[in-house]
């Protein structure tokens, strides 16, 4: 794990976080197959597929939010924080984690780069106002909720628990 290092001091945290759901991500998902990843034992519940291409379509939109200009290769699936589509086959885990291997370091860089200025900045998301700081906040909460989850249906689809290291 890198040494957290950041424009902004407030965003110290952020980042040993998000180092840390960098790898967690990889992790949750070891070993699962594609066929388990779509399984939503009969329920409404999001499936892992769905939760992984969400949470590598946040981390896109959040580069994007910051001033990148990157797709996931599955971005239309996810696009407009889309919740899960019934009736469709969601891309193979190998598609989500290499786009995962790819947005991660931008991301990693783009964050340790913002300027408090831009962190202090407020904006409003329907009736929702918030600073950009409160908004990667959000981000990275959202991050360790998905990856638990991901957490969880490994173990009731009857996969060896989540690793940490």
């Amino acid at each position: 794990m890198e040494t957290a290092n950041a424009t902004d001091n407030r965003l110290l945290g952020q980042l040993t976080l998000y180092d840390m759901h960098t790898d967690f991500f990889k992790f949750a998902l070891d070993g699962i197959d594609d066929s388990s990843a779509q399984n939503r034992f009969g329920t409404q519940a999001n499936h892992i597929a769905w939760l992984a291409g969400s949470l590598v379509q946040e981390r896109f939109d959040l580069a994007n939010w910051l001033g990148a200009d990157v797709k996931q290769k599955n971005h239309t699936l996810f696009d407009g924080h889309k919740g899960i589509q019934d009736g469709i086959d969601y891309p193979k885990l190998d598609d989500f984690k290499a786009d995962w291997v790819k947005i991660s370091p931008i991301l990693r860089e783009i964050l340790s780069a913002v300027p408090s200025g831009k962190l202090d900045e407020t904006f409003e998301m329907g009736d929702i106002k918030m600073t950009n700081y409160e908004y990667i906040s959000f981000q990275t909460y959202r991050e360790a909720n998905c990856i638990g989850q991901i957490a969880l249906w490994r173990r009731l689809l009857g996969f060896p628990p989540m690793r940490y290291m």
